[in-house]
């Protein structure tokens, strides 16, 4: 029997929308599935995403992971928090990030300049907002003058996480929200990085004593039948990430795996995605993701959680686009 008793599903961007309705319905028949995950980058939008799943889900919460605070003024995500809340019976969690230059400045038009004030601004502003209250907030980035949010809370407040990948957000996220998320983290530096985590904590006015939610998503592909298939879409998968994000193969560059992105990138840049996944090492595949059979799996799963990780998230990166595909990444974590 598998005995991880609380693990999260980020339902990725490789589903359709049937299969992420689909799979948000079955997922509750596990016992262990604690939350739901959705991601926002440049193509589903997460808060429309959120409330289809809010009407097809009864138990699990819902998270955004993540949305980014320069998509939305602070009054939009407090509006779309307070909305999420009524809509799933205070099963949301708002998980934020700063995104990355190329999103900000490409696609959205805005210029990407102190990344860490204006998220600690954002929290701030949030919470005030969402707290029913009319509010005057005078920040260096943001300002509200004398206005309440026309909706009334259903809860006293709506738990935040916040996504970290260098040592500062780490910091700021341990002490200012209520979960922090991390993604490709390698596993052997995942108990230094907790350790850091609980000492930040313990050195918080705010988070001290308080149940805190150390989350970490892995990208994830399973086949019992097939493993080498599903490493090779784990790989895939981790290529386009160390490719296209700069904070993330500048972070992984600096921790072991420096020859893997300087080939990443080159290949990147001259011939684009196909074949990027050959340059993915051995033991990059072991560090970062979770893949393979089922029992591959629930063994790495196991060794993330005696890391000090409260919550695994599992990216979902099916074989294929087919239902069993994606039915055997949840069965396989199944703990009947």
């Amino acid at each position: 029997m598998f005995n991880i008793t609380k693990i999260g599903y980020n339902v990725g961007t490789l589903l359709t929308h049937q299969q992420v309705l689909s799979f948000s319905e079955l997922s509750e028949n596990n016992s262990n599935t604690h939350s739901l995950w959705v991601p926002e980058s440049w193509g589903r939008e997460v808060f429309s995403t959120l409330g289809a799943l809010s009407q097809v889900t009864k138990k699990v919460k819902l998270g955004t992971s993540i949305a980014s605070i320069f998509s939305r003024t602070p009054a939009t995500m407090a509006m779309g928090s307070l909305t999420m809340d009524y809509l799933s019976n205070n099963r949301f969690i708002l998980g934020l990030g700063v995104s990355t230059p190329a999103i900000v400045e490409n696609l959205h038009g805005l210029n990407y300049k102190n990344p860490l004030e204006k998220i600690s601004e954002y929290v701030e502003c949030i919470r005030r907002l969402v707290s029913g209250n009319k509010i005057t907030y005078n920040g260096r980035h943001y300002k509200i003058d004398n206005f309440k949010i026309g909706l009334t809370p259903n809860r006293f407040e709506t738990p935040i996480y916040l996504a970290a990948i260098n040592k500062k957000m780490i910091e700021l996220s341990s002490t200012i929200a209520d979960g922090i998320i991390l993604y490709l983290k390698p596993i052997s530096i995942l108990e230094k990085t907790v350790s850091l985590i609980k000492n930040n904590i313990e050195q918080s006015t705010r988070n001290k004593n308080r149940n805190f939610e150390i989350c970490s998503v892995f990208i994830t592909s399973i086949s019992n039948q097939d493993p080498h298939s599903a490493r090779l879409r784990a790989a895939k998968t981790l290529a386009f990430y160390t490719a296209v994000g700069k904070f993330y193969n500048k972070f992984l560059s600096k921790n072991g795996f420096k020859n893997e992105v300087d080939n990443i990138l080159n290949h990147y840049t001259n011939n684009g995605l196909e074949g990027l996944e050959q340059h993915i090492s051995e033991k990059m595949l072991e560090e970062l993701t979770v893949c393979g059979t089922g029992e591959e799996a629930r063994k790495k799963l196991s060794k993330i959680i005696d890391s000090g990780i409260t919550l695994p998230i599992i990216q979902l990166n099916p074989l294929d686009k087919t239902e069993n595909s994606i039915k055997e990444i949840l069965s396989s974590f199944s703990p009947d």
